[in-house]
């Protein structure tokens, strides 16, 4: 593997000569490592998604065209949907496990027990309005009734349908919901639900599951990712634009470089908090270091340099999580500090290797020889992060002595900071000259492009990056977030001067409103924002169903679990979904069909895997160009 096939990314592609010149294990030569003969080759029974081992009459392998059934019976497609549905409720207990901590930090902020305030009251008592919770009294007393709330329906019996949901999606949606029998109830019943349907000898029915899958999704992006976000944004600031500088050489190992890293921000703001103070950066300067440094990585990276403007202190961003290797392997780091998601099994042999210190700071998260830890507690937080901070200081000396760092790496400023907010206050506090660019042709559509990072078929962020380009030059305008955001804020993308990527109707509003063609929207937890958004446009358009706006959710390059539930949200939203890599249910014909096919008459949302970006892009425009048309546009 070389060149592109390793990374769209100059940086990442350097740093691995040197991964590969010092003889460490990577995740290039892991994933060459598993194919048959072929990088991308696997078994195709595994490939198709009809190989399971649940039970001890397994592994079993289906086959729909020779009618071949698991030992129980279950056939290609229930096998296919049964799996898929196991990846989802992975996927939204992770999701869900990020928004419990957060509404646990939002009530302890509230009882004064943390280092955070509430920096936006305003968006607070809003939100519970919204929400039904009675917004009088002061800040405090309003997050503790909304923490409260929230907690209540995520419990909420199965039976129970959710309030959360009923207070936040489109009721064109949620009648739709009711018809199918997928209204959910809360977000833990949900889960239950679901993973018990997956048993052996249970469900084995492909279209029951299908729409089980469906509910978990409608619980998750409501429940989870909506107040999740929102109440990150109660706590650290509202996103709003602003210049943040990207890519590997935001490291320079003459400071003291602290990275937190995963997908939970809380001891990553508290460092920086910290970090700003004079005594601190004295104290990494009494080290011989030129002075202390939060570096910002992966999803946690995003979350935070969404809210926070770039300083001397809080200095940039790397990318995301494919990146992990070659960021750690830059002899610049001092400490990583691990929280729920994204961190690898191997980075205990890059902390060896490297010298630098390696602390999980999630109970989730443990790597094999690495005894230190440290668990978030909010009413700890700046107490931890001060540890933290002291371990990455007393680490310098002997990662600074030892260690021959590589410099001289890119670095360019990307805008971020774009929310439902902010892009209201750009358009002078209305959707309508959005609504009127869409309208009259300046822009085609609009693409929510929510996607992970992976080595499948190109190297990382190449599909990405083309997909992306291919849209603007079509005159789509792309929100993006998850590990994708990454992707296109280090490919340069999220940059004004992008616009000379873009056709002549969105290039013209690009320097009307002075913003990027493709506008950083946030990280994976940013789904229902972003479902939140096409619910403000529906609106403002007199009620247009969501399957018929000119929109499109676009996956590229889609990983993991959370991914899926991501992508089973977008179909039971109504939206025309393009993923890639193809998903492993191909060994299921009926299911293939219900995805691609069926649904449209279901939910209204379509899912597309064509592997060419240029076919991609041209079937994305495809539909939102029939959307326009029903809508006489």
């Amino acid at each position: 593997m070389e060149g592109d096939r390793i990374s769209y990314h100059e940086s990442v592609r350097k740093m691995y000569e040197r991964i590969k010149k010092d003889g460490m294990d990577n995740i290039w030569d892991r994933y060459e490592a598993q194919g048959l003969g072929a990088p991308d080759k696997r078994c195709p029974f595994c490939q198709g998604g009809v190989r399971c081992d649940l039970c001890s009459n397994g592994p079993c392998r289906a086959d729909a065209a020779k009618d071949k059934k698991g030992v129980c019976g279950i056939k290609a497609d229930g096998m296919a949907m049964r799996m898929m549905l196991l990846r989802n409720v992975l996927g939204a207990s992770t999701y869900h496990y990020h928004t419990e901590q957060t509404i646990k930090t939002l009530r302890a902020t509230a009882e004064k027990k943390t280092p955070f305030e509430i920096k936006e009251p305003k968006k607070l008592k809003d939100f519970a309005k919204r929400l039904g919770v009675n917004a009088t009294g002061s800040a405090d007393e309003v997050a503790v009734k909304l923490c409260d709330f929230v907690e209540a329906d995520f419990h909420r019996r199965l039976d129970e349908p959710s309030v959360i949901v009923e207070a936040l999606a489109p009721k064109e949606r949620k009648e739709q919901w009711r018809k199918l029998g997928i209204f959910p109830g809360g977000i833990y019943g949900e889960m239950m639900f679901a993973s018990s349907s997956c048993l052996t000898n249970i469900d084995g029915y492909y279209q029951s599951l299908a729409l089980k899958a469906l509910r978990l999704g409608v619980a998750m992006a409501y429940q989870s990712q909506i107040v999740n976000e929102f109440c990150q944004d109660v706590l650290y600031g509202i996103p709003r634009p602003h210049k943040m500088r990207v890519d590997l050489g935001v490291l320079d190992p003459d400071y003291v470089n602290v990275l937190p890293n995963g997908h939970e921000p809380f001891l990553g703001f508290a460092m920086v908090q910290l970090a700003r103070k004079p005594e601190w950066q004295n104290k990494a300067k009494a080290v011989g270091a030129k002075g202390l440094r939060v570096i910002a990585n992966i999803e946690t990276g995003q979350e935070m340099i969404q809210r926070w403007e770039m300083d001397s202190v809080f200095y940039g961003f790397t990318g995301n999580w494919i990146m992990q290797e070659a960021v750690l392997a830059s002899g610049c780091v001092d400490l990583f500090a691990c929280d729920m998601n994204c961190s690898m099994p191997v980075d205990p042999l890059y902390a060896q290797r490297y010298k630098f210190k390696l602390i999980p700071v999630s109970e989730l998260v443990a790597f094999e020889g690495i005894t230190d830890r440290i668990n978030y507690d909010p009413e700890k937080a700046e107490e931890q992060a001060s540890r933290l901070l002291q371990m990455a200081i007393d680490n310098f000396k002997q990662r600074r002595a030892s260690i021959e760092p590589i410099t001289g790496l890119p670095v360019r400023e990307a805008m971020v900071g774009f929310s439902t907010e902010s892009i209201l206050e750009a358009l002078g506090g209305s959707l309508n000259p959005l609504l009127d660019a869409i309208k009259n042709g300046t822009i085609r559509g609009v693409a929510g492009l929510v996607s992970c990072t992976t080595l499948r078929d190109t190297g990382q962020d190449v599909h990405s990056v083309r997909v992306a380009k291919g849209l603007i030059g079509k005159d789509v305008l792309v929100l993006s977030m998850g590990c994708g955001n990454g992707a296109m804020q280090v490919a340069g993308l999220c940059s004004p001067e992008a616009k000379e990527f873009a056709g002549p109707g969105l290039k013209k509003l690009c320097d009307k409103l002075n913003i990027p063609p493709v506008l950083s929207y946030g990280t994976c937890t940013d789904t229902g924002r972003l479902a939140d958004l096409l619910a403000a446009v529906s609106a403002a358009l007199g009620g247009v169903p969501i399957p018929d706006l000119p929109v499109a959710a676009v996956a590229p390059e889609y990983m993991e679990q959370k991914a899926t539930i991501d992508a089973v949200f977008a179909l039971a939203l109504g939206l025309y979904t393009y993923v890639n890599p193809v998903p492993t249910v191909t060994g299921a014909p009926n299911l293939v069909k219900l995805l691609t096919e069926d649904l449209k008459q279901v939910t209204g949302g379509l899912l597309n895997v064509e592997t060419d970006p240029v076919k991609a892009v041209d079937g994305i425009l495809a539909h939102i160009e029939a959307k326009r048309k029903k809508l006489g546009i």
